[in-house]
């Protein structure tokens, strides 16, 4: 049962920070090399609590298919994704945010899985797995940080000016 623990900190506002972490938009255009698009449930926008996202991608050279349900939400502070189906056994990614007074936002990616196939799958996480999907998270953040900072989430569908 691997757990992948990111910390990224992001100069932007936790608001700014938080909503980038709900985009479909922003997710997809991080991942664009796997082909990540989401093609049923919530497809553009913020997810909110309750909301189903299928997620067709390329991973190893092999179309998936991923659906997550989005089962809490706090805002500015949390929310957490799980698992409906899909490749793994299961997932849950817990997504944790707190900002410092100056500035600066700090994310916390909790990412929780159990890979198929027993001892087999236990031997891929291993070998590569688990590096392959803490380089994913790695990837998406330093987009979410880049668009953070750099103005242009404003572009983004479903984002609000935050001040």
């Amino acid at each position: 049962m691997p757990v992948i623990v990111l910390t990224t900190k992001i100069k932007a506002p936790i608001q700014v920070v938080f909503d980038l972490s709900r985009s479909i938009d922003l997710h997809q255009s991080s991942l664009q090399h796997t082909s990540e698009k989401a093609i049923a449930g919530r497809t553009s926008g913020l997810v909110e609590e309750g909301e189903t996202v299928t997620w067709q991608a390329v991973h190893f050279g092999i179309k998936q298919k991923l659906t997550s349900l989005i089962t809490d939400v706090q805002p500015h502070h949390f929310f957490a994704d799980e698992m409906v189906s899909g490749a793994f056994k299961r997932f849950r990614h817990e997504h944790h945010f707190s900002e410092d007074g100056y500035g600066i936002t700090t994310m916390k990616d909790i990412f929780d899985y159990d890979s198929p196939l027993g001892f087999l799958g236990h031997l891929a996480d291993i070998l590569f797995l688990k590096r392959y999907m803490t380089r994913l998270l790695e990837q998406r953040n330093v987009a979410l940080k880049n668009t953070a900072e750099d103005g242009s989430w404003k572009e983004l569908p479903g984002m609000l000016v935050h001040s």
